[in-house]
Parts: C-alpha cells; structure tokens; sequence
C-alpha cells in the first residue's frame, strides 16, 4: 500500500472554515506535515486558520510554481511510496480544478500513488449551481482574452457554442477587471442570452443574480471591484 496524496480545498474568501469546510477535512487538513502549494504563504495562513497538530514552522511547504518539473513532483511524492500523506492546497478552492495542482496530480497517478479527493469549495460548481443555467451541458473556459476586441469576439464564438450544444459558459477574470468584463459581456452577448454573476461565494459578501442580458442592461451596476466573481451565460434556445 502506497501513502496517501489529499487534494483539500481552500475558501475562496474571509469566511469561518466551518461553514465551507467539513471538520472531517479540517482534522485531515491539521495533521498533515507536508504540503505542496503555489504559494506558501497562502498555504501557512489556510493551515493557521484550521489549526494543525505540529508548529506551522515545522509543516514542510513546497511551492508548486511555472518552473517545477515532473522529476521534481516525482522528488516530493517519493515518500509517499513507502506510505504517508501529503496535502497539496490551491490558492482558492479546489486544488487540480482549473489550478496548475493538476500536474501533481498526473504524476502521483503515474507513480501509482493513492489520490484522495476532499469537500470543499470550488467557485465554478457553487456559480453553476446558483445560475439556474445548463448544469449538464457546460464548460469552463478560464480568462478571456484581455485585448477588448480579442475578447468580444471570443464571447461571441462561445455564446455561438453555447446555442449550438444548448451549453452553459463559465469564465473568470482577475478582480481589476471585473467591470470591465461584465460590460463587454452585456455589450456582446445577445439580449435573449441568460448572464449571471456570482461575487465573493461563500463570505458575507456573497452576491448571485440572473437575468437576460436586455435586463442586465437596465440594471444598477453590482459592486465588482477587486472582489473575486465568476460569470456564467447561455444562449437562448
């Protein structure tokens, strides 16, 4: 029997881990010693918030960032070889889910190592669930471009899909520019086609509307500023 790789998620904003975490996944989560993260930084102030069995200076954090080659994944899971555990977190949410964690992943497979999925928040899921919209039928396309024009012309290829297939779209953007996506979106997509917009899931903050966009457009405009959201469409059938 190999040892053990947790994929544990983390919240996805200030939030009591309670509320988005199982205390299964938090005991879990508390006595692992080591970690694989993008960012240890991130990963010490999850693990402060749930609390861990060993001094946080004393839990072995590897930082998973564009450099890490599959030798090296292969050098930190070894262990798990001859048993144990290890944790690997994201930045925010699920890890392996639209996160870079998923090459971890691919490599503890390759080694024949156990790969344990854990509840937790993921913002894509909590989004579709929330939107009302096609939760058969849906993809997830990460960032549009950041070029306006490059990016409207994209929206329009994927509202183009989403007729097609009768398929929900989900995409993100970097909280700086969430205005500025939510504009493009109300300007590009047709007035028939179903947007919404989930802010800041999961914290007191949390805020979930749909409507057609010919409605979007008379509205006020919601408080996305520098606060994480995520935004799904489909087109009308």
């Amino acid at each position: 029997m190999t040892g053990t790789l947790h994929l544990i998620p983390v919240g996805l904003g200030a939030a009591p881990t309670e509320t988005w975490l199982p205390a299964t996944v938090r005991e879990v989560a508390g006595r692992l010693h080591t970690y694989i993260a993008e960012n240890a930084k991130t990963a010490r102030a999850f693990l402060k918030l749930v609390g861990t069995v060993r001094p946080l200076q004393d839990i072995t954090i590897h930082t998973l960032d564009n450099k890490v080659n599959a030798s090296q994944m292969r050098g930190w899971l070894q262990p798990l070889l001859e048993g144990g555990e290890i944790g690997l977190v994201s930045e925010a949410g699920c890890p392996a889910v639209a996160d870079p964690g998923a090459r971890v992943v691919a490599v503890a497979h390759d080694m024949g190592i156990r790969v344990a999925p854990w509840v937790g928040p993921s913002s894509i899921l909590l989004a579709l669930m929330a939107s009302g919209m096609d939760g058969q039928r849906f993809a997830f396309h990460g960032y549009a471009p950041i070029d306006p024009s490059d990016r409207a012309r994209q929206i329009k290829a994927w509202e183009q899909m989403s007729k097609r297939h009768e398929q929900t779209q989900i995409l993100i953007e970097t909280p700086y520019r969430n205005e500025a996506m939510l504009e493009t979106l109300k300007q590009t997509l047709q007035a028939t086609t179903r947007l919404c917009v989930a802010r800041s899931l999961t914290t007191p903050e949390e805020w979930v509307q749909a409507h057609a966009v010919s409605r979007w457009k008379s509205m006020p405009a919601p408080d996305l500023a520098r606060k994480p959201a995520i935004f799904l469409f489909q087109a009308a059938r």
